[in-house]
């Protein structure tokens, strides 16, 4: 989930139902890397390398199991506007005050730009996906990257939100309430397929990191519940395509440090996971993505955004496409890819923006 923490070194997303992992960087990495410190969701690491972290996780433990007790389920409260929480000094960050733009490398594809209209603003926007016609857009936002995840989960504005074209225009994006009115949670990782969303949450009556789905009815989410995997998957950022859910993880069997795997469904069961060892590499692969038609397999290494393509039912060795701080990519069915960039400056991240890089039609 997208826990944004305080300081300038970024960390990485845990598993489902792991408490807080960590891994730092190496030191020239600091200024380039995709997230400051997540609270979960991000890359594994045990935690008892940074004890300090646990005072953290313990920190939102209490405030989800202990904080609501003897609260009554009161009516839906009005969804606060998220610009009322971006600090009023905050700086919004554009391509020509970039420090390091992101740039295509394939000829594929036209030079990315940030998503225009209202979805990105000086706070920061993380994780998108993009539904296959291209008209929907979730992603997700908290206003201010400085704030730890402990203050992230009372603020009424930080998680999911959807965004929406009239015609060729995106709309003000709306709040994914995915919670009970008077209950706490944080919600990130959002996916959707079909009539399902999935999503990873830190939530009241839950110890750590879980997975939940929610059902579209009536043009909302309702009906969420927990749908966490077999804990020795280790299921951290996942896109399902078809009877595949692909993910990363640490787990053991891998080639180091993140791998990308992939869990096959039989009989409406997840079966064990395999590791998709024709993209795997000695370092951190993750954020995998399939494209709508299913022959692309996209995902996040060194910074950029690598594709590996489908022949013959076997995926190609990965090339590089997107580069650089580049990451968490989605596809529509034209092709387009939606990514996250991350502004960088003095070795501190500013903000996050979601960004598009059409793909050329000539």
């Amino acid at each position: 989930m997208l826990f944004w923490g305080s300081g300038t070194l970024p960390g990485k997303r845990v598993s489902d139902g792991d408490a807080v992992q960590v891994r730092f960087p190496p030191p020239f990495w600091r200024i380039m890397y995709l997230k400051n410190l997540y609270c979960s969701r991000r890359n594994l690491q045990v935690m008892n390398r940074y004890p300090g972290l646990l005072l953290l996780l313990l920190c939102i433990a209490l405030l989800l199991t202990a904080g609501c007790a003897d609260q009554q389920v009161s009516a839906p409260a009005p969804v606060p506007d998220r610009a009322i929480k971006i600090p009023s000094g905050a700086i919004k960050m554009t391509p020509q005050t970039d420090d390091n733009p992101p740039k295509t490398i394939s000829l594929e594809y036209r030079s990315p730009v940030p998503v225009p209209g209202p979805v990105n603003t000086e706070g920061a926007e993380d994780s998108p996906f993009i539904l296959p016609d291209g008209n929907t857009l979730y992603f997700f936002f908290t206003p201010d990257v400085k704030v730890p995840p402990e203050k992230q989960v009372i603020d009424g504005v930080t998680g999911i939100y959807v965004a929406k074209k009239a015609g060729s225009a995106w709309q003000t994006p709306e709040r994914v309430v995915l919670q009970d009115p008077g209950r706490l949670s944080l919600d990130g990782c959002g996916f959707v397929s079909g009539t399902t969303l999935w999503f990873c949450a830190a939530r009241e009556g839950y110890t750590g990191l879980h997975w939940f789905t929610a059902d579209l009815a009536g043009g909302k989410w309702t009906n969420w519940k927990n749908a966490d995997f077999n804990p020795d998957y280790k299921v951290g950022e996942l896109h399902i395509s078809g009877d595949e859910l692909y993910y990363h993880s640490d787990r053991p069997g891998g080639k180091g440090g993140l791998d990308i795997w992939m869990l096959k469904k039989v009989n409406g069961q997840w079966q064990g996971p395999v590791s998709v060892a024709a993209v795997n590499s000695e370092r951190d692969d993750g954020w995998p993505a399939i494209s709508p038609d299913g022959n692309e397999l996209w995902f996040s290494r060194d910074f950029g955004l690598w594709r590996a393509q489908r022949v013959n039912r076997e995926w190609t060795a990965p090339e590089l496409m997107i580069s650089t701080l580049a990451g968490e990519a989605s596809l529509d069915r034209q092709g387009n890819v939606y990514f996250v960039h991350h502004y960088y400056r003095n070795n501190i991240m500013i903000e996050a923006d979601i960004y598009i890089a059409a793909r050329n039609t000539t």
